[in-house]
């Protein structure tokens, strides 16, 4: 990746407005909410400053013509104290929850919270169901991947390849992966064998700080 001084004001300033948009509504900003940020007249112009940053390996194109954002280091020593951690956005059906076109955005984490050799990944939480936890609707979930949980902990969980954030217990045959929420539409999911555990949460970053 290239240092943030090869990319010039316009190119920095349209890297802020995707990763803001991308922390805060979880999905890139289109070619003309580009445009309209930016203040440009032709959405034209939004288009190619996109190539540019591409050109500058700032954004990837994924297989499926997604955009990914790539973290732009400040320092070459950057990486002594900082790791970058994935921000997985839609798990793809059948894909593993890391595959390439869940990624939206590596995010740099200090190592003394994602500690090597294990890896990490974020999670963005949706809903209220983990709220008396205080995980709430938008915020970013830190997650050690893993495959294994204890009672207690708070997980992420595959389900019929859709990511659900919850307490874990084991019980006898039974795993229960319960919510912690004040709304009490949401249930308590009784499981037996058939999902997956992705990780544990180890940190969040509140959805208000994510910009």
């Amino acid at each position: 990746m290239l240092n943030s001084d090869a990319l010039n004001k316009k190119e920095t300033e349209a890297i802020r407005i995707m990763r803001n948009f991308l922390l805060q509504k979880g999905n890139f900003p289109t070619v003309r909410e580009l445009m309209v940020e930016m203040n440009y007249k032709s959405p034209r112009s939004a288009a190619v400053i996109i190539e540019q940053l591409i050109g500058k390996n700032s954004l990837k194109r994924k297989s499926d013509g997604s955009l990914q954002l790539l973290e732009v280091k400040q320092e070459e020593n950057t990486s002594a104290t900082t790791i970058d951690i994935p921000l997985v956005g839609s798990v793809a059906c059948g894909a593993p929850i890391l595959a390439e076109q869940n990624v939206d955005a590596m995010i740099p984490v200090s190592v003394k919270l994602a500690k090597p050799p294990h890896t990490y990944f974020f999670l963005r939480a949706k809903g209220d169901s983990m709220n008396e936890k205080g995980i709430h609707d938008g915020d970013l979930a830190l997650v050690k991947q893993q495959a294994t949980a204890n009672n207690g902990d708070l997980v992420v969980a595959l389900i019929d390849d859709e990511a659900t954030l919850k307490e874990f217990y084991h019980q006898g045959d039974a795993i229960i992966l319960k919510p912690r929420s004040s709304n009490k539409i949401h249930q308590p999911i009784l499981l037996t064998d058939d999902f997956q555990i992705q990780g544990i949460v180890i940190s969040t970053i509140p959805a208000q700080m994510n910009d």
